[in-house]
């Protein structure tokens, strides 16, 4: 995978709003991979501990969070979601219909948003 997709990739996942959730494969559209929900994955694996990317938006397409290699991190995502207002019924799923953000028809330009990785 090249910076730029790893670039339009973390553009995406910057335009999800406080409060909503995005998955992995929405993602992948937006940023013009469709069907490689997988390298969002990857791109999203890739950020430094400090990135300003919210990474916790981004959920699978059950309302779930993914597991990890390392430990940990899904518990810091379910904080950072629940935080946010975002509530897991009792199964660990979150309400997708209810929590997915819906980005306005027009938006989908990436030329327009912010390419920084950080």
């Amino acid at each position: 995978m090249t910076a730029s997709t790893y670039t339009r990739i973390y553009a995406v996942v910057r335009r999800i709003p406080r409060g909503r959730v995005a998955t992995y494969g929405q993602v992948a559209k937006l940023a013009g991979l469709p069907g490689r929900a997988r390298q969002v994955g990857y791109a999203l694996h890739a950020l430094p501990p400090s990135t300003a990317v919210p990474w916790h938006r981004v959920v699978n397409a059950r309302g779930g969070i993914s597991l990890r290699r390392s430990g940990g991190a899904e518990q810091l995502q379910r904080i950072l979601l629940e935080s946010e207002g975002i509530p897991f019924h009792i199964n660990g799923l979150l309400d997708l219909r209810r929590a997915a953000w819906k980005p306005r028809a027009g938006r989908g330009n990436l030329r327009r948003l912010p390419t920084r990785i950080d």
